[in-house]
């Protein structure tokens, strides 16, 4: 019988408080760099005993995805091929737009076995974008691996197979997740300061 996953820890205690360098708009920091070292080995550890060595194609959602992509994917056994695909509803702020693919898969991946890995899991439309374009390429099966998940505003009934942290309804940024932009350099997950929010994101 299979091992389920480990149990993603639930970040519901106080946060941090910013560091001295820290960007002003910062209210506090949710997860360490230790922290997130530490899920990641975790992640890496329930998804290698799900492949067991087997081939593997990892496609990471740009561009929020592309640290915790490098880090986790350096801990797979797996022989695996990488690739890519865009998926954006965000022009400025957080404020949701229509979905769009801004860049599509290239590799082959008809019969094969398919690791879709995110930055956060919300509301679930970028996550169901995605599965809804790679499903046509006919891979034999698709995961997902998600670095955060938020389920209080979900609207689609999407799950991920592998999260790393379950998180209160904050609007988080660093480690690959920004605000306009901003924010994606920081080596560790912070929390923006409300005010500066003008909506609601929902990816």
């Amino acid at each position: 019988m299979a091992t389920p996953p480990s149990r993603p820890p639930d970040l519901d205690g106080p946060l941090r408080p910013p560091r001295p360098e820290s960007p002003s708009a910062l209210k506090g920091i949710l997860i360490t760099e230790e922290e997130l070292r530490d899920r990641i080995q975790q992640l890496a550890k329930d998804i290698n005993r799900v492949y067991r060595e087997e081939s593997v194609v990892v496609v990471g959602v740009l561009s929020g995805s592309i640290l915790f992509f490098a880090d986790l994917i350096r801990q797979i056994r797996s022989p695996l091929e990488i690739d890519f695909v865009g998926i954006s509803s965000y022009r400025t702020g957080t404020t949701a737009g229509r979905l769009e693919t801004t860049k599509p898969v290239t590799t082959e991946l008809k019969g094969r076995r398919v690791l879709v890995v995110d930055d956060i899991l919300d509301g679930g439309n970028t996550l169901t974008a995605v599965k809804n374009t790679l499903r046509p390429l006919q891979a034999s099966e698709i995961r997902c691996c998600v670095l955060l998940e938020r389920s209080d505003r979900r609207v689609q009934p999407v799950q991920a197979d592998f999260v790393g942290f379950r998180i209160p309804d904050y609007f988080v940024v660093g480690y690959g997740l920004d605000y306009g932009e901003k924010y994606r350099n920081l080596p560790y997950v912070g929390v923006l300061d409300e005010s500066l929010l003008s909506s609601t994101r929902d990816t």
